[in-house]
Parts: C-alpha cells; sequence; structure tokens
C-alpha cells in the first residue's frame, strides 16, 4: 500500500519530517503521551491517528492540547476510531487478546478473592472487544446467555453498550452503510455467550485433527508454528544442533484450508499423496530437459525436440508454481512428522480414544489405573488430563477409597495434584447450581464419529428454537423490528450466529463448531474466545486456582 517502514510505536525513531504517518494503537495513557511527545518533536509532515478501540474525550482534549503547543494542529490531519480491538485467526474464528491476556483469562475470572471492581474491569475489556466485533460485522445481535455466570455479566453489559449507541441516531455506529456491510443478510444473528464453566472437559481433551494437534503438542501462536529442527552432526563426533524454524499456517495454503480440520491419519496420507504428485511433475521436468539436450545429427531426437518444445516451454512456465508447491509439502512433511513423533512416543491414540469414550459414556475397554501406571504412556500431564476428564464427566464422583489410589497413581506418575483441587470446588459447586454438561449419547462408540460438544449443543437448541433454559436479551433496534414485525421472532429459525466463551476456547470447540456447520445447508456460525489456550495453558492456570 506504498508503506515503506513500519516502527513499533515505543521504539527509537528519528524523526523524517518530508513523510505522512500513520498511528495504529491502542488509546493508553502511555500510548497518548508517546503520540504527544511525537508532535513536541516534530517527527513527521502529518499525522493519521488510528485508534484500535474508541478513543474517551478527556484524552482527544489531551492530544488537542499538546498539538495546539507544538503548532502541529494542521498536521493532525485524521483521527479515526476503528472498533477493531480483537483478533481475526480465521475466516469464522477471533480471540479478544493477545497482549496481557492473563487480564481475562479463566484464572482471572475465577479467583476466589476476586474483588467486585477488578471483575467490573475484566468484563469492561471483554465488553469493549465483543462492541468492536459486532461494529465490524455491523449487525446488532439478538444475545442469548445462560443465568448466573460471567457470560450473563458480560451479557448484560454488551446490551447496555449497544443500546446506548442505537439511541443516538446521528452517532449510530450501526445505521446506514455499516448496516450488513456483505458480513450477514439483514436478519439479525444470534449471539450465544457461554461461560467456561460449563465445560471444563473439552479443553483438556486429546485430540485427532490437524490444527487441534498442533495446537496441544506443537508451539503454535497466531497461526505461526515454530519447530525445533536437528541440524546433521559432522561425522557424528559432535551431537546434533538445534535450530527453530518458524512456518506461517495461512489461508492462502490449500492443503491447509483443505485438511486443518482432518483426522491426523488421514492428513499423513495427504501429504504422502501430493509429494508422490510433485515427484511426478519434477521427474516429467527432468526428462523433458534430457531430451533438449540431445544431438542435433539424430533425426528422431530433432522430431521429439518439437514436439517437447511446447511441453517443455509450459513446465519452465509452471515452474514458479512447482517451487511453490515444494515448499508447502516440505513445510507440512515437516509439521505432521514433528505431531507423529508426540502421538508416538506419548500413545496420544490411546489418550484420545479414552477420552472419548468417557464423553460419551461408551464402555470402556481397559481401566483408568492401566493407564496412569503404565510408565510408557504420555507424560504425567498427559496422565493427569485424562484423569480430570474422567472426573469431571463421571455421574458418580469415585468414592473416597478409590481417589486415594487414583491419588497414589497419578503421584508416583509425577504428577501435580493442584488442578483437581480446583476441578473438585469446581464440580461440588456446579452440582448445587446445575446439571452437568452433556457430551453425547450413550451406547455405541465409533472412532471419528462427531460427538456434539456441550456448546455446540446449546447452540443448535438455540438456533433451532428448541426449548432451554436461557436468558434471553435482545437490544431494541427499531428498524430491524418493522422488518420483522409481521414474523413471530420466536418461530424463525436462526441462519447466523456467533459462539463466544468468556473464559477461554480452544480448536477442539471451534472444529466441533465447523462440523456442526457443514452437517446444517445454508447456516454460518463464528466461534470467538477470550483467549485461545492449549491444554498445557489451561492446565496451568488450573493449577494455580487449586493450590492451596
Amino acid at each position: 500500500m506504498g508503506i515503506t517502514l513500519h516502527l513499533l510505536l515505543h521504539s527509537d525513531r528519528d524523526p523524517i519530517p518530508d513523510v505522512p504517518a500513520i498511528y495504529f494503537v491502542m488509546p493508553t495513557e502511555e500510548n497518548i503521551d508517546r503520540i504527544c511527545q511525537d508532535l513536541r518533536n516534530q517527527l513527521y509532515e502529518s499525522y493519521y491517528l488510528n485508534f484500535i478501540s474508541a478513543i474517551s474525550r478527556s484524552k482527544l482534549e489531551d492530544i488537542a492540547s499538546a498539538a495546539l503547543a507544538a503548532n502541529a494542529v494542521n498536521q493532525v490531519t485524521k483521527v479515526f476510531d476503528q472498533y477493531l480491538n480483537f483478533i481475526t485467526l480465521e475466516d469464522d474464528m477471533f480471540v479478544l487478546c493477545n497482549q496481557n491476556k492473563e487480564q481475562i483469562s479463566y484464572h482471572a475470572i475465577n479467583k476466589p478473592d476476586i474483588m467486585d471492581t477488578d471483575m467490573e474491569v475484566i468484563m469492561d475489556t471483554i465488553v469493549d472487544s465483543l462492541f468492536c466485533f459486532f461494529v465490524t460485522l455491523g449487525a446488532v445481535p439478538i444475545i442469548r446467555c445462560p443465568r448466573g455466570n460471567a457470560a450473563e455479566m458480560v451479557a448484560v453489559k454488551l446490551d447496555k453498550k449497544l443500546r446506548e449507541n442505537l439511541r443516538d441516531a446521528r452517532n449510530s455506529l450501526f445505521t446506514g452503510d455499516t448496516m450488513g456491510a456483505g458480513q450477514f443478510s439483514f436478519q439479525r444473528p444470534l449471539f450465544v455467550l457461554a461461560d467456561r464453566n460449563l465445560d471444563l472437559a473439552t479443553p483438556l481433551h486429546h485430540t485427532w485433527t490437524y490444527q487441534a494437534l498442533i495446537h496441544d503438542v506443537l508451539d503454535f501462536h497466531l497461526n505461526r508454528v515454530t519447530l525445533e529442527e536437528s541440524l546433521g552432526s559432522e561425522a557424528g563426533a559432535r551431537p546434533k544442533k538445534k535450530t527453530k524454524k518458524s512456518y506461517d499456517l495461512t489461508a492462502a495454503d490449500q492443503f491447509w484450508q483443505k485438511h486443518k480440520g482432518s483426522p491426523f491419519p488421514e492428513v499423513a496420507e495427504s501429504v504422502q499423496e501430493e509429494l508422490d504428485k510433485y515427484r511426478a511433475q519434477e521427474d516429467e521436468v527432468k526428462r523433458l530437459k534430457s531430451i533438449m539436450g540431445l544431438e542435433g545429427e539424430d533425426e528422431g531426437a530433432i522430431s521429439m525436440l518439437s514436439d517437447n518444445t511446447a511441453k517443455l516451454t509450459s513446465a519452465v512456465s509452471s515452474l514458479p508454481e512447482l517451487l511453490e508447491k515444494k515448499r508447502l509439502i516440505d513445510l507440512h512433511t515437516n509439521v505432521a512428522t514433528a505431531v507423529l513423533d508426540h502421538i508416538k512416543s506419548r500413545k496420544l491414540d490411546v489418550y484420545f480414544e479414552y477420552e472419548e469414550k468417557l464423553m460419551s459414556k461408551s464402555t470402556l475397554d481397559k481401566s483408568l489405573l492401566d493407564i496412569i501406571t503404565d510408565p510408557d504412556a504420555g507424560t504425567p500431564e498427559d496422565k493427569m488430563r485424562l484423569f480430570l476428564i474422567f472426573y469431571i464427566t463421571a455421574q458418580q464422583p469415585p468414592s473416597e477409597g478409590d481417589l486415594e489410589q487414583y491419588k497414589k497413581a497419578l503421584i508416583d506418575a509425577g504428577c501435580d495434584l493442584s488442578p483437581l483441587n480446583y476441578i473438585k470446588q469446581w464440580k461440588a459447586f456446579t452440582k448445587m447450581a446445575t446439571t452437568p454438561a452433556n457430551y453425547g449419547n450413550s451406547g455405541s462408540y465409533h472412532l471419528f464419529e462427531i460427538i456434539n460438544l456441550p456448546v455446540t449443543r446449546i447452540l443448535d437448541n438455540l438456533m433451532d428454537m428448541k426449548s432451554n433454559p436461557v436468558s434471553y436479551f435482545c437490544p431494541s433496534f427499531e428498524i430491524q423490528d418493522t422488518i420483522h414485525s409481521s414474523i413471530p421472532r420466536n418461530k424463525n429459525p436462526f441462519q447466523e450466529a456467533i459462539v463466544f466463551v468468556v473464559g477461554g476456547g480452544n480448536y477442539i470447540e471451534y472444529q466441533n463448531l465447523v462440523d456442526y456447520t457443514k452437517a446444517k445447508q445454508g447456516k454460518r456460525v463464528m466461534y470467538g474466545c477470550s483467549e485461545l489456550f492449549s491444554a498445557a495453558q489451561f492446565m496451568k492456570q488450573l493449577s494455580q486456582l487449586g493450590q492451596k
């Protein structure tokens, strides 16, 4: 876009007096101070200020005062509130923040000693981002949420913020051009706010699809995976050197788009197929090149030469495409191999199958103690995750005697029991508050049969207007109400929905919603969460909550 340099706001920057500068920043106290300092130091020719979230009146006045004092009022060319305080990881998935995400984490929301004022700050932070999301979408949602938890607090605050914005018709962000800006039809989308406490088993679950596995076992962050690769050692004398390599997994990568939600064995097979196809094309180019190098005296060679010139021309012109293909094949070979190493060394297939059976209440073919005491099956963390899922999904908690036996086995396996302390308290509390989450049909179980997870089940009930005990918020919106006045609202199934989990989400839940949507013709669903954590990161938070 003609931008020749990009720098971090708080880095040391030299003046470039004849160049316009675009700022894209959060309107925080320190960022505003730095902008004022830049104006005083006459760093640029003109300033375009873009705030990720809406800037307050008082902070805008601070900038105005600084511009006035620095005689730079005419240089501040534009000031925009961009309403972009969220991160889009996929076309149908977003998270709220990357920096300082511990401030709105599951741990922060569920600390036993949290002050009301701290909780208000967390809720306001989440609501600000969700408001930005709906402004960008150009849609006023119909909000649904369960009662009596953090999700309801977010719903009430978001509802209020939307109403206040709609009340001021001149300055409303939801009228005119922005409405239904191509994202959604004029029907208002359903917005389902869920609370992480609804389902603590899924974030701990070992998984079997490509994207979710990468997130679980590798270092996968903001769509970039970082691997440690060994460099060959010299004559075997020195140990192999390890080097870190990063790969971006983006929508431009067709293999990734096609297979990120596929079961892992299918991915491994597809990588091999792509490699075979590539090799065949490469061999063809080599064959044509060798023919082109033949001596001209041979008549047979000359006739083959003229036939093959066209072929070679087309082969050479497809060379950049071939090289890109090779790059992607190498990328997925390396990533899939790294994932496979984890599966083999930790017996992750055993964990995945056993947990699926626990969650779908199917008959178990081996005892839980056997897996916990097997020294070759998984890390202490894998064993703890499995036990927590067993504990969470059990209709009846194990007796004291059994629990002691399990605890001893877990300690012997090197497990940290603090997450269990927290889950015990949580289970006792939720037993008083609500019915346990339902994970799918009991009875027969087949590998890869899609079980609808609790969040997907709630969405399904709400989209198709099935009965459910869920609060119902609906910010008033006159234009929409006149369009729909003739249609009774509760008889119309929703075609478009956004599911958002307060307290953190994961790729397993996201993939489950994607699979659900594929099976429902014409329905569109987006998934969002306050933070995206791997099972290891979630375990760490549970451990902090369970420390005595």
